[in-house]
């Protein structure tokens, strides 16, 4: 059986998600893609509107979410730790 996911790999595959979309995804899509329920993917989603990692926006009259400079600089960042955790073995 698989590790669960801890807090910051669900975000990281959330802005993953909607960075691998374009840069704006809609609700659906990225509830499939971060593999949440809806209840959980909302409160993920209302935490990273508030830290100004993704907004919404409407596009053709849909809702979409989109990543924020704010996400895209956790994505680099989250990136680098890990690989440096995994050149350690860690």
């Amino acid at each position: 059986m698989s590790e669960r996911r801890n807090q910051l790999e669900i975000i990281y595959d959330i802005l993953q998600a909607i960075q691998d979309k374009g840069g704006i995804i809609r609700p659906t899509h990225l509830l499939y893609k971060s593999n949440l329920s809806h209840a959980r993917m909302k409160e993920y989603i209302e935490q990273l509107s508030v830290k100004g990692m993704i907004d919404a926006r409407e596009k053709n009259g849909k809702q979409h979410y989109g990543i924020t400079e704010q996400g895209i600089k956790f994505l680099v960042d989250y990136k680098k730790v890990r690989e440096l955790t995994e050149a350690f073995g860690l």
